[in-house]
């Protein structure tokens, strides 16, 4: 796959591990705005009641820049997603067998949103065993900028706008480059063709039928070390 643009995640969902496995390289935006109900902050889990979303609560006033994102303490919300995690996945196949690596994300504390979600990127492939090639953004790109960019690159077969934006995209050829950052979120979707959710095993599937694009999570507790080849 072609080199990719990602938003962070909180253990984010099945779709954005394939991109990080599957892409060239990876760029990791830092420098876009803060966005609510997004999975930059949330992570959705199957339950015995259905889909779960677990928030992360973020502090409010200061830059609005997801590099600069505060983690809140409010609500005692690490003790109340491990809960969650144990009720939905206590009975799963691999849960016993993994949890020892997450339960530290709910016990350990971050200040920023960022270094909390890029310890669990690390620690996520690190467990599926997948290596990908990811390096942070040195600065914000809007959508327009990137096709513009793109098009300049066509008939040179390399992006070269500037000394600066050499330097963050030279490994993106022409065509190459595709912009996730918008497109994998909870609601409204944008169209992934290179993405079929395939089923696999769910502790409750026959109570909910199989749900698609949970959180990385839900693979790794129910597939364990052969979550690697549903990627």
């Amino acid at each position: 796959m072609e080199a990719v643009l990602l938003s962070t995640t909180y253990f984010g969902p099945v779709q954005w591990y394939q991109k990080l496995h599957r892409a060239e390289c990876v760029q990791m935006e830092q420098w876009e705005s803060f966005q609510k109900q997004t999975y930059r902050n949330r992570c959705l889990i199957a339950t015995t009641q259905g889909i779960q979303a677990l928030t992360v609560p973020t502090e409010r006033g200061g830059s609005p820049l997801i590099k600069d994102t505060r983690i809140s303490d409010h609500g005692n919300w690490r003790h109340l997603h491990w809960n969650a995690l144990q009720s939905a996945y206590g009975e799963s196949p691999f849960f016993e067998y993994y949890q020892d690596d997450i339960r530290p994300f709910f016990e350990q504390r971050w200040d920023y949103l960022l270094d909390f979600n890029e310890a669990i990127r690390i620690k996520m492939c690190d467990l599926i065993d997948i290596h990908p090639r990811v390096v942070p953004t040195e600065f914000f790109l809007c959508p327009a900028e990137m096709n513009e960019i793109k098009e300049s690159a066509f008939g040179m077969g390399y992006a070269q706008k500037s000394e600066t934006n050499i330097s963050q995209i030279s490994f993106i050829s022409a065509g190459q480059y595709t912009d996730f950052r918008e497109a994998i979120r909870p609601k409204n979707p944008l169209p992934d063709p290179d993405f079929e959710p395939k089923p696999y095993y769910q502790v409750y599937q026959q109570k909910h039928s199989f749900l698609p694009n949970l959180s990385i999570l839900d693979l790794l507790f129910n597939m364990g070390p052969e979550s690697i080849f549903y990627l």
